[in-house]
């Protein structure tokens, strides 16, 4: 912070190396000037949690708006002491008739984190204060879905084609100018004239401007860059095959750092950008697989070695004014007049992350679409964006690891991983589903196969089932009745159940009509201690019990009888006495 001829000047310096100036001079309310540095100050700083420009660009455009808002009121608050809670709400409402409650209550958030530092806190009231601290609506989305496997299957083909096309050309054009610098003679004249001018290019650095119309001089023109270099419109494939590749963010993937060692010939280490880890945990060391030479475009090391070393002329003559160390390079055809000779060659994303890609006109390129609707519709283009690359990753990854979050984290939390990469993505939701799906299934077949080795033990193979109206002979229990307790058919012992459940599997259970009300009343009380308990649990002390019923019990009674009975249902099946209880003395 400085004070400068037109007031107070807040410097900035992010951890990615890009800088801005923030001129607090220029908001009005000059009662507020002094402390509005301060805490923009230490928002920003190096203790700051807003350590990018573009983030501290976003907070400085609130805070003008803020203070804006508050000087155009009738009566504005000239110093923090005079801000009351109302004028707080006013703002509030402005920015939701503005940009719509999301964003207003995102604006509110950042306010939130300023007013929250000294030595603004010490001067603002406390109603003020607590309105700002209010949490307001949720605002936070699922992440941007994640491609079909057919959609992805196209995508990563399309861009392993196309670098695998990049790292062709650029091989070519190595060899000749290597063929012309052994041996002038061995080139035929075509060839020999060519090599000629990439020995003057590959020295300089400067890409000559051609004879001939404008469009034809610019379309020959890189072309000729092409044999060397990585240009504008290779961009776009080298993205989506290093996301690809590597499950990195799209920041991380615009800042990969030039310098690296490599471990063996088997590994790639490197130290790369990880945002939105907080203060001061910025940097990941990662370790990357090369794998065998004919892999190079599948691996994460043998993709950045060969994007590091198809870069490297171009990284030689690169100019960057923020002295940027990133791998990335790419040649420009600058317009007539403007850039010219190596300022050509440039980092696309140094002076900012955001910088223009056209993945759509790529993908129109190579006619990318995703999966139609349904067979009657056709499909329509593939919509290429890098977050949706990142959380196809994602989600492959935790598919091939059965489901466990745990070990299907990398750069994120398990928090993280779920709520912004898995929970909106519908291919993780269908697979979740038919996991499920299997898991019920095996889950019922288990239960099934255990109600069916204790009722083959007592020498039956299903239970006896009376649906007529007539007498049985035998002894009521909880939901059934029991032809001899006397004589238990697998013991020849009294019958000494743990639970009344276990009924159901005894060669010894007998079931009529009038029992239904009472077991429909059980699988009620079954069903709501499904919620109570985990699957597993669940199973392991209900399932067999379950299982039977819907196997063996229902499906011997009509429809109609099983209406009457649900009609007459008690309320309680008494599963709680019934059963072995809970805990024992």
């Amino acid at each position: 912070m400085a004070d400068s001829a037109g007031g107070l000047v807040v410097e900035f310096l992010g951890e990615d190396g890009r800088s801005g100036t923030f001129l607090i001079g220029e908001l009005p309310l000059p009662g507020w000037h002094a402390v509005l540095a301060a805490v923009f100050a230490a928002l920003v700083g190096p203790a700051g949690t807003r350590r990018t420009l573009a983030s501290a660009t976003t907070a400085w455009g609130t805070l003008g708006r803020f203070a804006r808002f508050l000087a155009d009121l009738p009566d504005p608050p000239t110093t923090p002491r005079q801000l009351i809670a109302s004028q707080l709400d006013s703002f509030l409402l402005h920015r939701v008739d503005a940009i719509g409650a999301a964003a207003a209550w995102m604006e509110m958030g950042v306010l939130r984190r300023i007013f929250r530092r000294p030595p603004l806190r010490d001067l603002v009231s406390t109603t003020a204060l607590n309105y700002v601290g209010r949490r307001g609506q949720n605002t936070k989305k699922p992440g941007a879905p994640g491609y079909s496997d057919g959609e992805w299957a196209r995508l990563v083909a399309a861009a392993r084609t196309d670098v695998e096309a990049i790292r062709d050309r650029i091989d070519a054009g190595e060899r000749l100018l290597a063929a012309w610098s052994a041996s002038h003679s061995s080139l035929d004249h075509i060839d020999r004239e060519l090599a000629e001018q990439l020995g003057r290019i590959a020295e300089s650095g400067v890409v000559p401007r051609l004879a001939g119309a404008i469009g034809q001089e610019r379309g020959h023109r890189t072309a000729l860059a092409q044999r060397l270099f990585v240009t504008q419109a290779d961009r776009e494939p080298l993205l989506v095959l290093l996301g690809a590749v590597t499950g990195r963010n799209p920041e991380t993937l615009k800042e990969l750092p030039a310098e690296h060692r490599v471990l063996d010939g088997r590994a790639v280490e490197l130290r790369v950008t990880k945002r939105r880890h907080g203060p001061q945990r910025w940097f990941d060391t990662v370790t990357w697989e090369i794998g065998p030479p004919h892999r190079e475009l599948h691996t994460p090391g043998g993709l950045y070695l060969l994007l590091h070393r198809l870069m490297a002329r171009g990284r030689a003559f690169r100019v960057s004014p923020t002295g940027s160390n990133s791998i990335w390079s790419v040649w420009r055809n600058a317009r007539t007049g403007g850039l010219a000779g190596v300022h050509e060659h440039e980092d696309p994303f140094a002076a900012s992350l955001t910088t223009s890609i056209n993945f759509t006109q790529w993908a129109r390129r190579h006619d990318l679409r995703a999966d139609p609707a349904d067979a009657h519709t056709a499909a329509p283009p593939l919509q290429v964006r890098l977050p949706r690359v990142r959380t196809s990753v994602e989600v492959r990854r935790t598919r091939a690891v059965g489901g466990h979050l745990p070990s299907a984290v990398r750069s994120n939390t398990v928090d993280v991983l779920f709520a912004n990469y898995l929970r909106g993505d519908p291919t993780a939701r269908d697979w979740a589903e038919e996991v499920l799906r299997d898991a019920v299934v095996d889950a019922e077949q288990a239960a099934l196969a255990a109600h069916d080795r204790v009722l083959h033990a007592g020498g039956r193979t299903t239970l006896r089932i009376e649906p007529a109206h007539h007498t049985v002979a035998a002894q009521e229990g909880a939901w059934t009745a029991c032809s001899d307790p006397d004589q238990h058919p697998g013991t020849s012992q009294p019958c000494r159940r743990m639970s009344f459940l276990d009924c159901f599997h005894c060669g010894n259970c007998v079931i009529t009509r009038s029992h239904l009300p009472s077991i429909l009343a059980l699988l009620d009380d079954l069903a709501a201690r499904r919620t109570q308990l985990g699957e597993t649990n669940w199973w392991t002390r209900y399932g067999p019990a379950w299982a039977a019923i819907q196997r063996d019990v229902l499906p011997k009674f009509t429809p109609a009888e099983l209406t009457a009975a649900r009609a007459s249902a008690p309320a309680d099946a008494l599963l709680e006495l019934a059963e072995d209880p809970w805990e024992r003395p």
